[in-house]
């Protein structure tokens, strides 16, 4: 049997192995990956994120547990993103301690994973975990983002439900409210709701759903949704953006206080969004950003391998003596590889 197949057996070995290679972008890895391709697109994807503090890992856990209870018993992934450290390369993946009352559960699998210095929130390989996972019949992926609180937007392009989570006494009212990071949010919790100002946070985010701010409503959001679906029907998506409105939860996730609730949503909005066909406009727009930036990835990767290491490093010298300004810099480097390219082809 092979590697790929014993995964979808259900083999935790296999998969932990095939896991590893995925994330370690090993040849056999990326093989396995477009063996088990053809098997996704059933699990339902669900991001949290928040900033550091606002107790995401907890609610993840107490998520997990919840969701396991339903009544056919789901089987639940977790990828939690811890941050790199730009000095050492490591990382300190706590939440498989966190998480240690989750571990004896067959039916969940844990997987931290290092950011290894990518923006976003996410690692570069999370979403090719998360296609592992799917392949692997896990209903329920969780994945839970590096805290960073304004930045971590990059979820929404990997999950079909985004919590985002907020939690009182972190700073100004002002802070909760940032866009960019409430714009994604399908859900909003208000964690630790035992603190002072619960209430206040849940009034503010509230009254910020209520003046109509939703993500995809904006132009920006409908220009990108429709160079991805091309077809796109702009009035019929207009409609259908007017009936989810995220609602917002009060949890304390450390007693599993407002967890059903918060799963009740995440089915509401899983049913919601094959309803009214967005779990495809979903698929469609993440495979869409899949190919967009490992197209960016190689050609960057194909861009420094072509270039002579004695013209960058001249160039990097002349930037370093203020001989050259790094926009000029480039534009060095670019018209070398154009007239390269050009040569090359003339040929």
């Amino acid at each position: 049997m092979s590697l790929s197949e014993s995964v979808r057996e259900g083999s935790r070995i296999a998969l932990s192995r095939v896991l590893s290679q995925v994330e370690n972008s090993t040849p056999a890895g990326k093989q396995v990956l477009d063996e088990l391709f053809p098997y996704t697109g059933k699990a339902h994807k669900i991001g949290i994120t928040g900033p550091p503090g606002s107790g995401k890992s907890t609610l993840v856990n107490a998520l997990a547990r919840q969701l396991r209870t339903l009544e056919n018993q789901p089987r639940v992934a977790i990828i939690a993103v811890d941050p790199t450290s730009p000095f050492s390369g490591g990382a300190i993946l706590g939440d498989r301690v966190r998480m240690l009352d989750l571990q004896g559960d067959p039916g969940i699998f844990i997987r931290s994973m290092a950011s290894r210095g990518a923006l976003g929130g996410l690692a570069t390989q999370t979403e090719a975990l998360s296609q592992v996972f799917d392949a692997a019949g896990y209903d329920f992926i969780l994945i839970e983002t590096v805290g960073a609180g304004q930045s971590e937007v990059d979820i929404v392009n990997l999950a079909h439900t985004t919590i985002v989570v907020d939690v009182p006494g972190l700073g100004d009212d002002i802070q909760s409210i940032k866009a960019g990071i409430l714009e994604i949010a399908d859900i909003l919790v208000v964690n630790k709701a035992d603190r002072p100002g619960a209430d206040q946070s849940l009034r503010y985010l509230k009254s910020m759903i209520e003046m109509g701010y939703r993500p995809l409503a904006s132009s920006a959001g409908k220009h990108r949704l429709a160079e991805a679906m091309p077809n796109l029907n702009m009035p019929e998506l207009d409609e259908q953006l007017s009936l989810w409105i995220p609602p917002v939860l009060k949890t304390i996730a450390r007693d599993s206080e407002g967890i059903e609730s918060l799963v009740g949503e995440v089915l509401k909005h899983q049913k919601f969004l094959k309803e009214t066909g967005r779990w495809q406009l979903k698929e469609a727009w993440t495979l869409r950003e899949i190919v967009r930036k490992r197209i960016e990835g190689s050609l960057v990767l194909d861009f420094f391998q072509q270039l002579p290491v004695a013209l960058l490093d001249k160039t990097m010298d002349d930037v370093i003596n203020r001989k050259v300004s790094p926009a000029s810099a480039v534009e060095i480097l670019l018209t070398y590889n154009r007239n390269r390219n050009q040569t090359h082809y003339s040929e």
